[in-house]
Protein backbone atom coordinates (compact mmCIF):
# COMPACT_ATOMS: atom_id res chain seq x y z
CA UNK A 1 0.00 0.00 0.00
CA UNK A 2 1.53 3.28 -1.13
CA UNK A 3 0.90 6.63 0.51
CA UNK A 4 2.15 10.20 0.56
CA UNK A 5 4.98 9.27 2.94
CA UNK A 6 6.33 6.78 0.40
CA UNK A 7 6.16 9.34 -2.39
CA UNK A 8 7.86 11.91 -0.15
CA UNK A 9 10.69 9.46 0.56
CA UNK A 10 11.15 8.77 -3.14
CA UNK A 11 11.32 12.47 -3.95
CA UNK A 12 13.80 13.12 -1.15
CA UNK A 13 16.06 10.39 -2.51
CA UNK A 14 15.73 11.79 -6.01
CA UNK A 15 14.32 8.50 -7.21
CA UNK A 16 11.47 9.97 -9.23
CA UNK A 17 13.77 12.27 -11.18
CA UNK A 18 16.86 10.02 -11.29
CA UNK A 19 18.42 9.71 -14.73
CA UNK A 20 20.19 6.59 -15.95
CA UNK A 21 23.46 6.48 -17.83
CA UNK A 22 22.41 6.02 -21.45
CA UNK A 23 25.42 3.77 -22.12
CA UNK A 24 24.22 1.10 -19.69
CA UNK A 25 22.94 -2.19 -21.08
CA UNK A 26 19.81 -2.36 -18.95
CA UNK A 27 19.16 -6.04 -19.70
CA UNK A 28 22.65 -6.91 -18.47
CA UNK A 29 22.47 -4.61 -15.43
CA UNK A 30 19.05 -5.92 -14.37
CA UNK A 31 20.30 -9.51 -14.64
CA UNK A 32 23.27 -8.61 -12.41
CA UNK A 33 20.99 -7.00 -9.82
CA UNK A 34 18.65 -10.01 -9.80
CA UNK A 35 21.53 -12.32 -8.90
CA UNK A 36 23.07 -9.89 -6.41
CA UNK A 37 19.80 -9.34 -4.54
CA UNK A 38 18.25 -12.79 -5.00
CA UNK A 39 15.28 -11.19 -6.75
CA UNK A 40 12.63 -12.51 -9.10
CA UNK A 41 10.91 -10.36 -11.73
CA UNK A 42 7.26 -11.00 -12.57
CA UNK A 43 5.73 -9.44 -15.68
CA UNK A 44 2.08 -9.41 -16.57
CA UNK A 45 1.10 -10.17 -20.17
CA UNK A 46 0.11 -6.51 -20.57
CA UNK A 47 3.65 -5.18 -20.07
CA UNK A 48 5.76 -3.96 -22.98
CA UNK A 49 7.77 -6.62 -24.80
CA UNK A 50 11.18 -5.74 -23.34
CA UNK A 51 9.87 -6.13 -19.80
CA UNK A 52 8.29 -9.48 -20.64
CA UNK A 53 11.61 -10.62 -22.09
CA UNK A 54 13.65 -9.69 -18.99
CA UNK A 55 11.16 -11.28 -16.58
CA UNK A 56 11.63 -14.64 -14.87
CA UNK A 57 7.91 -15.36 -15.15
CA UNK A 58 5.27 -13.92 -17.50
CA UNK A 59 1.58 -14.54 -16.98
CA UNK A 60 -1.72 -13.54 -15.39
CA UNK A 61 -1.64 -11.78 -12.02
CA UNK A 62 -2.64 -14.62 -9.68
CA UNK A 63 -0.49 -17.22 -11.45
CA UNK A 64 2.49 -14.89 -11.12
CA UNK A 65 1.89 -14.33 -7.41
CA UNK A 66 1.66 -18.10 -6.91
CA UNK A 67 4.90 -18.63 -8.83
CA UNK A 68 6.70 -16.06 -6.68
CA UNK A 69 5.45 -17.65 -3.47
CA UNK A 70 7.13 -20.91 -4.46
CA UNK A 71 10.55 -19.38 -5.18
CA UNK A 72 13.42 -18.87 -2.75
CA UNK A 73 13.73 -15.22 -3.80
CA UNK A 74 14.04 -12.52 -1.15
CA UNK A 75 12.65 -9.80 -3.41
CA UNK A 76 9.67 -9.85 -5.77
CA UNK A 77 9.64 -7.11 -8.39
CA UNK A 78 6.17 -7.06 -9.92
CA UNK A 79 5.98 -5.40 -13.32
CA UNK A 80 2.24 -4.87 -13.31
CA UNK A 81 -0.18 -2.72 -11.32
CA UNK A 82 -0.76 -2.18 -7.60
CA UNK A 83 -3.44 -4.80 -6.91
CA UNK A 84 -1.15 -7.43 -8.48
CA UNK A 85 1.73 -6.47 -6.21
CA UNK A 86 -0.71 -6.59 -3.29
CA UNK A 87 -1.69 -10.15 -4.20
CA UNK A 88 1.98 -11.13 -4.32
CA UNK A 89 2.48 -9.62 -0.86
CA UNK A 90 -0.59 -11.44 0.48
CA UNK A 91 0.81 -14.78 -0.69
CA UNK A 92 4.43 -13.95 0.21
CA UNK A 93 4.24 -11.75 3.33
CA UNK A 94 7.88 -12.43 4.29
CA UNK A 95 9.26 -11.29 0.93
CA UNK A 96 9.98 -7.69 -0.05
CA UNK A 97 7.59 -6.70 -2.86
CA UNK A 98 8.52 -3.88 -5.22
CA UNK A 99 6.48 -2.10 -7.90
CA UNK A 100 8.42 0.01 -10.44
CA UNK A 101 5.91 2.87 -10.50
CA UNK A 102 3.79 3.74 -7.46
CA UNK A 103 1.18 5.36 -9.73
CA UNK A 104 0.51 2.10 -11.60
CA UNK A 105 -3.07 1.65 -10.49
CA UNK A 106 -6.00 -0.11 -12.17
CA UNK A 107 -9.22 1.46 -13.44
CA UNK A 108 -11.20 -1.66 -12.52
CA UNK A 109 -9.85 -1.90 -8.97
CA UNK A 110 -10.34 1.84 -8.51
CA UNK A 111 -13.97 1.60 -9.67
CA UNK A 112 -14.71 -0.40 -6.52
CA UNK A 113 -13.80 1.59 -3.37
CA UNK A 114 -13.75 -0.72 -0.35
CA UNK A 115 -15.97 1.50 1.83
CA UNK A 116 -18.70 1.64 -0.82
CA UNK A 117 -18.40 -2.07 -1.51
CA UNK A 118 -18.77 -2.72 2.23
CA UNK A 119 -22.11 -0.87 2.17
CA UNK A 120 -23.20 -2.81 -0.93
CA UNK A 121 -22.41 -6.02 0.97
CA UNK A 122 -24.13 -4.87 4.19
CA UNK A 123 -27.35 -4.22 2.27
CA UNK A 124 -27.36 -7.89 1.18
CA UNK A 125 -26.56 -9.89 4.33
CA UNK A 126 -27.87 -13.16 2.87
CA UNK A 127 -25.46 -13.02 -0.10
CA UNK A 128 -22.05 -14.66 -0.45
CA UNK A 129 -19.39 -12.39 -1.98
CA UNK A 130 -17.38 -13.56 -4.98
CA UNK A 131 -14.77 -11.05 -6.13
CA UNK A 132 -12.72 -11.12 -9.30
CA UNK A 133 -9.02 -11.16 -8.41
CA UNK A 134 -8.64 -7.77 -10.14
CA UNK A 135 -9.56 -5.83 -7.01
CA UNK A 136 -7.77 -4.21 -4.11
CA UNK A 137 -6.59 -6.04 -1.00
CA UNK A 138 -9.23 -4.12 0.98
CA UNK A 139 -12.00 -5.50 -1.26
CA UNK A 140 -10.53 -9.00 -1.08
CA UNK A 141 -10.78 -8.71 2.71
CA UNK A 142 -14.55 -8.16 2.31
CA UNK A 143 -14.85 -11.21 0.07
CA UNK A 144 -15.81 -14.83 0.72
CA UNK A 145 -14.28 -16.35 -2.42
CA UNK A 146 -11.90 -14.81 -4.94
CA UNK A 147 -12.12 -16.00 -8.55
CA UNK A 148 -10.26 -15.54 -11.81
CA UNK A 149 -11.70 -15.26 -15.31
CA UNK A 150 -10.56 -18.87 -15.80
CA UNK A 151 -12.33 -20.48 -12.84
CA UNK A 152 -15.23 -18.07 -12.18
CA UNK A 153 -17.88 -20.22 -13.88
CA UNK A 154 -16.88 -23.31 -11.90
CA UNK A 155 -16.64 -21.35 -8.62
CA UNK A 156 -20.20 -20.04 -9.08
CA UNK A 157 -21.57 -23.43 -10.14
CA UNK A 158 -19.99 -25.05 -7.06
CA UNK A 159 -22.40 -23.12 -4.82
CA UNK A 160 -25.97 -24.26 -4.08
CA UNK A 161 -28.46 -22.84 -6.59
CA UNK A 162 -30.43 -21.14 -3.84
CA UNK A 163 -27.34 -19.28 -2.59
CA UNK A 164 -27.56 -15.57 -3.39
CA UNK A 165 -24.35 -14.06 -4.78
CA UNK A 166 -22.72 -10.64 -4.89
CA UNK A 167 -20.21 -10.40 -7.74
CA UNK A 168 -17.68 -7.64 -8.18
CA UNK A 169 -16.07 -5.55 -9.32
CA UNK A 170 -16.49 -6.04 -13.10
CA UNK A 171 -20.01 -5.65 -14.50
CA UNK A 172 -19.10 -7.04 -17.93
CA UNK A 173 -17.51 -10.17 -16.51
CA UNK A 174 -20.47 -10.46 -14.13
CA UNK A 175 -22.97 -10.28 -17.01
CA UNK A 176 -20.99 -12.89 -18.94
CA UNK A 177 -20.99 -15.19 -15.91
CA UNK A 178 -24.75 -14.77 -15.43
CA UNK A 179 -25.24 -15.84 -19.04
CA UNK A 180 -22.89 -18.83 -18.71
CA UNK A 181 -24.22 -20.11 -15.39
CA UNK A 182 -27.85 -19.03 -15.51
CA UNK A 183 -27.41 -17.52 -12.04
CA UNK A 184 -28.74 -14.05 -11.32
CA UNK A 185 -26.29 -12.08 -9.17
CA UNK A 186 -26.07 -8.69 -7.51
CA UNK A 187 -23.30 -7.20 -9.65
CA UNK A 188 -21.10 -4.27 -8.63
CA UNK A 189 -21.06 -1.57 -11.32
CA UNK A 190 -17.33 -1.46 -12.10
CA UNK A 191 -15.35 -1.87 -15.30
CA UNK A 192 -11.92 -1.86 -16.94
CA UNK A 193 -11.28 1.15 -19.15
CA UNK A 194 -9.17 -0.98 -21.53
CA UNK A 195 -11.90 -3.50 -22.26
CA UNK A 196 -14.72 -0.96 -22.59
CA UNK A 197 -13.38 1.19 -25.41
CA UNK A 198 -13.27 -1.37 -28.23
CA UNK A 199 -15.23 -0.34 -31.30
CA UNK A 200 -17.45 -3.20 -32.45
CA UNK A 201 -18.05 -1.41 -35.76
CA UNK A 202 -14.32 -1.13 -36.45
CA UNK A 203 -13.73 -4.73 -35.38
CA UNK A 204 -16.43 -6.07 -37.71
CA UNK A 205 -14.94 -4.03 -40.56
CA UNK A 206 -11.47 -5.34 -39.70
CA UNK A 207 -12.75 -8.93 -39.75
CA UNK A 208 -14.31 -8.37 -43.19
CA UNK A 209 -10.94 -7.06 -44.41
CA UNK A 210 -9.28 -10.25 -43.13
CA UNK A 211 -11.35 -13.20 -44.43
CA UNK A 212 -11.04 -16.29 -42.27
CA UNK A 213 -9.84 -14.36 -39.23
CA UNK A 214 -11.24 -14.96 -35.76
CA UNK A 215 -12.18 -12.49 -33.04
CA UNK A 216 -10.95 -13.64 -29.63
CA UNK A 217 -11.88 -11.64 -26.55
CA UNK A 218 -11.47 -11.32 -22.81
CA UNK A 219 -14.75 -11.64 -20.84
CA UNK A 220 -14.20 -8.14 -19.39
CA UNK A 221 -15.31 -6.85 -22.82
CA UNK A 222 -18.87 -5.68 -23.38
CA UNK A 223 -21.55 -8.24 -24.26
CA UNK A 224 -22.04 -7.05 -27.86
CA UNK A 225 -18.40 -7.74 -28.65
CA UNK A 226 -18.44 -11.11 -26.88
CA UNK A 227 -21.43 -12.11 -29.01
CA UNK A 228 -19.26 -11.66 -32.12
CA UNK A 229 -16.26 -13.54 -30.73
CA UNK A 230 -15.15 -17.02 -31.76
CA UNK A 231 -13.43 -17.61 -28.44
CA UNK A 232 -13.79 -15.93 -25.02
CA UNK A 233 -11.30 -16.49 -22.23
CA UNK A 234 -8.72 -15.21 -19.79
CA UNK A 235 -5.50 -13.74 -21.12
CA UNK A 236 -3.71 -17.06 -20.66
CA UNK A 237 -6.60 -18.91 -22.31
CA UNK A 238 -6.49 -16.54 -25.30
CA UNK A 239 -2.78 -17.27 -25.64
CA UNK A 240 -3.34 -21.04 -25.52
CA UNK A 241 -6.22 -20.88 -27.99
CA UNK A 242 -4.26 -18.79 -30.51
CA UNK A 243 -1.47 -21.38 -30.38
CA UNK A 244 -3.70 -24.46 -30.80
CA UNK A 245 -6.24 -23.09 -33.29
CA UNK A 246 -5.95 -23.89 -36.99
CA UNK A 247 -6.80 -20.27 -37.74
CA UNK A 248 -3.82 -18.13 -38.77
CA UNK A 249 -5.20 -14.61 -38.23
CA UNK A 250 -6.66 -13.29 -34.98
CA UNK A 251 -8.26 -10.00 -33.98
CA UNK A 252 -7.41 -9.81 -30.28
CA UNK A 253 -9.80 -7.92 -28.00
CA UNK A 254 -7.76 -7.38 -24.86
CA UNK A 255 -4.76 -5.25 -23.89
CA UNK A 256 -2.27 -5.31 -26.75
CA UNK A 257 0.69 -6.43 -24.62
CA UNK A 258 -0.44 -10.06 -25.00
CA UNK A 259 0.36 -9.91 -28.73
CA UNK A 260 4.08 -10.05 -27.84
CA UNK A 261 3.72 -13.54 -26.33
CA UNK A 262 1.31 -14.65 -29.06
CA UNK A 263 3.80 -13.70 -31.76
CA UNK A 264 6.64 -15.42 -29.89
CA UNK A 265 4.69 -18.67 -29.53
CA UNK A 266 3.10 -18.62 -33.01
CA UNK A 267 5.51 -16.67 -35.26
CA UNK A 268 3.77 -17.79 -38.45
CA UNK A 269 0.39 -16.41 -37.41
CA UNK A 270 -0.96 -12.87 -37.63
CA UNK A 271 -2.25 -11.04 -34.56
CA UNK A 272 -4.16 -7.78 -34.92
CA UNK A 273 -5.03 -5.61 -31.90
CA UNK A 274 -8.76 -4.92 -31.80
CA UNK A 275 -9.27 -1.19 -32.50
CA UNK A 276 -10.76 1.06 -29.82
CA UNK A 277 -13.24 3.88 -30.31
CA UNK A 278 -10.46 6.48 -30.07
CA UNK A 279 -7.93 7.33 -32.80
CA UNK A 280 -5.17 5.08 -31.43
CA UNK A 281 -4.35 2.05 -33.58
CA UNK A 282 -4.08 -0.21 -30.55
CA UNK A 283 -5.41 -0.61 -27.04
CA UNK A 284 -2.79 -0.08 -24.33
CA UNK A 285 -3.44 0.19 -20.60
CA UNK A 286 -1.93 3.52 -19.50
CA UNK A 287 -1.37 2.17 -15.98
CA UNK A 288 0.50 -0.94 -17.16
CA UNK A 289 2.62 1.13 -19.50
CA UNK A 290 3.90 3.34 -16.68
CA UNK A 291 6.46 0.60 -16.05
CA UNK A 292 9.64 0.84 -18.12
CA UNK A 293 13.01 -0.91 -18.20
CA UNK A 294 14.57 2.19 -16.67
CA UNK A 295 12.12 2.10 -13.76
CA UNK A 296 12.72 -1.62 -13.29
CA UNK A 297 16.45 -0.97 -13.05
CA UNK A 298 16.11 1.85 -10.52
CA UNK A 299 13.49 -0.06 -8.53
CA UNK A 300 15.71 -3.10 -8.18
CA UNK A 301 18.88 -1.09 -7.54
CA UNK A 302 17.41 1.07 -4.74
CA UNK A 303 14.67 -1.37 -3.63
CA UNK A 304 11.94 1.26 -3.77
CA UNK A 305 9.01 1.75 -4.09
CA UNK A 306 8.20 -1.10 -1.71
CA UNK A 307 4.62 -2.26 -1.21
CA UNK A 308 3.60 -3.03 2.37
CA UNK A 309 0.32 -4.24 3.91
CA UNK A 310 -0.88 -4.51 7.49
CA UNK A 311 -0.68 -8.04 8.88
CA UNK A 312 -4.41 -8.06 9.65
CA UNK A 313 -5.23 -7.04 6.07
CA UNK A 314 -2.95 -9.76 4.69
CA UNK A 315 -4.66 -12.34 6.91
CA UNK A 316 -8.19 -11.28 5.91
CA UNK A 317 -7.41 -10.85 2.21
CA UNK A 318 -5.70 -14.24 2.02
CA UNK A 319 -8.73 -16.20 3.26
CA UNK A 320 -10.85 -15.84 0.08
CA UNK A 321 -7.85 -16.67 -2.09
CA UNK A 322 -7.22 -19.86 -0.11
CA UNK A 323 -10.94 -20.66 -0.38
CA UNK A 324 -10.73 -20.32 -4.17
CA UNK A 325 -7.67 -22.58 -4.31
CA UNK A 326 -9.42 -25.19 -2.15
CA UNK A 327 -12.50 -25.20 -4.41
CA UNK A 328 -10.33 -25.32 -7.54
CA UNK A 329 -8.40 -28.28 -6.18
CA UNK A 330 -11.60 -30.10 -5.24
CA UNK A 331 -12.99 -29.53 -8.73
CA UNK A 332 -9.74 -30.55 -10.39
CA UNK A 333 -9.21 -27.17 -12.05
Amino acid sequence: MFNQEVEKELKEKGFLEREIDASLDLFEEIEKLKKEKNAVILAHYYQEGDIQDIADFVGDSLALAQKAAKTEADIILFAGVEFMAETAKILSPDKKVLLPDLKAGCSLAESCPADEFAKFKADRPDHIVISYVNCSADVKALTDIVCTSTNAVQIIESLPKEQKIIFGPDRNLGAYLEKKTGREMAIWDGSCMVHEIFSLEKIITLKAQNPGSEIIAHPECEAELLDHSTFIGSTAALLRYSKSSDCDTFIVATESGILHQMAKESPNKTFIPAPPTNTCACNDCPHMRLNTLEKLYNCLKFEIPELTLDESLIENAKKPIIKMLEISERLGL
